[in-house]
């Protein structure tokens, strides 16, 4: 009789780790260290699991992920939000650590996630780098504002200090990420590449080095799907509903919007497509949501054939 392979799920937290291999064992805790990760390691190489599910927890996951990774190991890192939505769509509403391992079980084996290649360790850079950028961004509008709400008369004097200490962080941000690319050769040719399409520039191209490394790999439907630009439908019955984005990667998806308000102006391809569908009647919003979804596919097929923008016809991308 072949036993089959068991399903596992991790609960990451912090400090440590929930394990659930299969139903049939009460889950166990390891340490959330490389220790830990060497331990839980060997005892996985054993169970000869068929898929082991983690979710994204903060960034608490990486190392464990990675770690399970390079060990040969069939890990996965899943959505959250669908592991939650799926434990109450099956009536599990308690939660704690061992009962969210054993959701990821159910999940795994019911759901059976594909496994993706992870990020290279300098993708992770440009994607920390990339979220810290967000996070300065933000800091600069919000103190900007408190000194326009300052009132007459008053000192702005600390206000002007830290926008001007955001400014210069803001570019040794962009220095890092020059350096790391420049010392990748792999990821220098895509970073050209990237940039050689019009509207795209160097934040752009980084943003999706270090949070899009699936680019040229995909599918353009499962590209438009991972950066949350697939409509879906709203069909029920007789009724035929509008169509929503919904999901995927917000980071990826604001520096697409970015890329594409420029690329309508200057890139050929995008403003013609934009100019037809606001001729067409649809929304500003439809439109900039359906050019966003072209760019990224012209951007996609150019990086899966290595080729720069003019090298081939992009509008069979």
């Amino acid at each position: 009789m072949v036993v089959p392979a068991p399903v596992v799920g991790i609960d990451v937290a912090k400090d440590h780790l929930d394990v659930a291999i299969g139903l049939d064992t009460p889950p166990s805790r390891f340490d959330n260290t490389p220790k830990g990760h060497r331990s839980l390691a060997r005892v996985l190489v054993k169970a000869s699991p068929k898929r082991i599910v983690l979710e994204a927890t903060g960034g608490y996951e990486r190392q464990v992920l990675r770690h399970l990774v390079e060990r040969q190991l069939p890990a996965i890192r899943v959505n959250p939000r669908q592991v939650r939505d799926f434990a109450r769509a099956t009536g599990i509403l308690a939660k704690t650590d061992a009962l969210d391992a054993r959701v990821l079980v159910r999940f795994a084996a019911a759901v059976e996630p594909p496994t993706r290649p992870l990020p290279s360790k300098e993708q992770e850079k440009l994607a920390f780098l990339s979220s810290r950028r967000v996070q300065l961004i933000e800091w600069r509008t919000a103190e900007k504002n408190r000194k326009q709400q300052c009132p007459a008369g008053m000192s702005t004097r600390t206000m002007d200090e830290m926008i001007e200490s955001i400014d210069r962080e803001l570019k040794k941000l962009k220095a890092e990420a020059a350096e790391v690319i420049a010392a990748h050769e792999r990821l220098e040719r895509t970073f050209k590449i990237l940039k050689s399409v019009p509207g795209v520039g160097d934040v752009t191209a980084a943003v999706l080095l270090g949070q899009m490394p699936e680019l040229g790999t995909l599918s353009r439907q499962a590209a438009a799907a991972l950066a949350g630009l697939a409509p879906y439908n709203q069909d029920s019955g007789s009724r035929t509903g509008q169509r929503h984005i919904r999901g995927g990667r917000a980071g990826v998806r604001t520096a697409l919007y970015m890329a594409t308000l420029t690329a309508t102006e200057r890139n050929a391809v995008i403003k013609e497509d934009f100019d037809r569908l606001i001729a067409a009647g649809k929304p500003g919003k439809v439109a900039m949501t359906a050019c966003m979804r072209k760019l990224l596919t012209i951007l996609n097929a150019l990086v899966r054939d290595d080729k720069l923008w003019g090298e081939k016809n992009s509008k069979e991308a």
